[in-house]
């Protein structure tokens, strides 16, 4: 659209305050670059602390416009201070997503953010001419009738508040969420409801607004594109869980006592991450990391790979997207 057109669309009247919120009235000139990490799981996971300490590195040699976390981090609680200290050793902006085994052990998301020093629970921010919007896809549905497990529900207050920040921005945007919004297998609850404002906020400003979604929480690596958006699992730092059914054939390969709970997952032997740069409206690239498992495969094992849907692989696919 012409700058004519733009000013209409927008609500905003007179150059200089188009100006002062939107400095650079062609998106499509602009790129964004940062690093993502997501389920550290560093309260099980005997060697969070190398995971962590590894991407950090490189992301200090990478130098991105940002890093992230897509949760399941840490818990909040002073033993993992050092965790934070090596967070922290990051050159640069650094953000958060609430995950849903963050408040394990009664931990209120409230001291999440305080301990992590995240600017919320849900948020949004705006970097080189991109929007940002990280959503807390941990409160309760309050219907008796919904699924037993951990609260993933995003609630009428904060879906306002989304389609609020939605309608005040003009530039392309980028949703980051723990839970996916397209995976009805432990994702959000009312994803489909998430979804539909995303497509209704594209609709509504006439262009192709929000761009992409990224998720965490499933451990798993694969990409859907639903309606014009495309939708990004990125794949744990450190493990799939397997759970009790495989905890005795994990146990006898993976032994570590001061992390029990390792047993019931597959690691993998290297940390993994992804590098995702946009460009202009939508040209998206990934870039991610491979490694191996620690110990038998999944297949090896006897695991019922139809149970998770998407294949259980240690790495996070290369993507060129848009």
């Amino acid at each position: 659209m012409n700058r004519k057109e733009f000013l209409k669309n927008s609500g905003l009247a007179g150059g200089t305050l188009l100006f002062a919120k939107f400095p650079d009235l062609n998106p499509a000139k602009n790129k964004v670059r940062f690093g993502m990490i997501t389920d550290l799981h560093h309260d099980i996971m005997h060697d969070g602390m190398d995971r962590l300490s590894a991407f950090i590195k490189e992301m200090n040699i990478e130098s991105p416009d940002f890093i992230i976390q897509g949760g399941d981090f840490c818990f909040p609680k002073k033993e993992n201070l050092p965790l934070m200290e090596v967070w922290n050793k990051f050159k640069g902006p650094k953000y958060h997503v609430i995950g849903n085994h963050d408040t394990d052990g009664g931990y209120t998301r409230e001291q999440v953010v305080d301990f992590w020093n995240a600017k919320g629970k849900y948020y949004s921010f705006d970097v080189n001419g991109f929007h940002f919007v990280v959503l807390d896809g941990n409160e309760h549905n309050p219907s008796e009738y919904r699924p037993q497990g951990y609260a993933r529900y995003i609630s009428r207050v904060q879906l306002d508040w989304l389609k609020k920040d939605l309608k005040e921005t003009a530039l392309p945007t980028v949703v980051f969420c723990h839970q996916g919004l397209d995976n009805d297998s432990g994702g959000l609850e009312n994803g489909t409801m998430l979804r539909y404002t995303l497509e209704q906020a594209n609709e509504q400003s006439g262009q192709q607004k929000v761009v992409l979604v990224l998720s965490g929480h499933h451990h798993q690596d694969y990409y859907n594109y639903i309606n014009k958006i495309h939708y990004v699992q990125i794949n744990s730092a450190s493990y799939q869980w397997l759970g009790d059914d495989y905890k005795e054939s994990r146990y006898s390969e993976v032994v570590d006592k001061s992390h029990p709970n390792i047993k019931y997952t597959v690691p993998y032997k290297d940390p993994i991450w992804a590098m995702i740069e946009i460009e202009g409206k939508g040209k998206i690239t990934i870039k991610g990391k491979k490694t191996v498992f620690v110990g038998s495969s999944p297949e090896k094992m006897g695991v019922k790979m139809d149970d998770y849907i998407y294949p259980i692989v240690p790495y996070i696919s290369d993507r060129k997207l848009g």
